[in-house]
């Protein structure tokens, strides 16, 4: 198993990074359209992504036991399609009076609320478990932070 403050660490680059992203499209967007930003990013990443690929290919070539790859199912791959849209929402709520801190804000409350929920209902294959009195707490402590930070502007 790897190690869980490598892993952490990661995770908070990873976090950085989303904020960096959506910060210069949104920028980007105030000299075209979101939409036209969001295609250029995600036109930009995906050269990137098939460059990083083929570096993996010419890696897997040079190694001598071939390994199993297990198949996904096609839906799987539409994970691109709300990707998308959160680059396009984020270039429009970032331009607005929630400016960046808040547009991420409210991202990331939402994303560990319907987390939650995916948790609770077993969605997508994961393995069900109860929401807590802590994660109660954590939700209302990040729905209050997010209101002051909206409201204090």
């Amino acid at each position: 198993m790897k190690n869980k403050y490598i892993l952490s660490f990661l995770a908070l680059a990873s976090g950085v990074l989303l904020s960096m992203m959506i910060m210069a499209n949104s920028y980007l967007a105030r000299f075209t359209t979101p939409l036209t930003a969001s295609w250029l990013t995600h036109g930009i990443g995906t050269l990137f992504s098939l460059v990083i690929y083929f570096f993996y290919l010419q890696k897997r070539k040079q190694q001598v036991q071939p390994q199993v790859i297990k198949k996904g199912k096609m839906i799987w791959y539409l994970g691109g399609i709300p990707g998308g849209f959160t680059v396009l929402l984020a270039a429009i709520t970032v331009n607005s009076p929630l400016s960046l801190a808040g547009s991420i804000i409210l991202m990331i409350t939402g994303q560990i609320i319907f987390g939650l929920l995916v948790d609770t209902m077993g969605w997508f294959g994961v393995i069900k478990r109860k929401i807590t009195v802590s994660d109660f707490l954590m939700c209302t402590l990040l729905i209050t932070g997010c209101s002051l930070l909206i409201i204090g502007k």
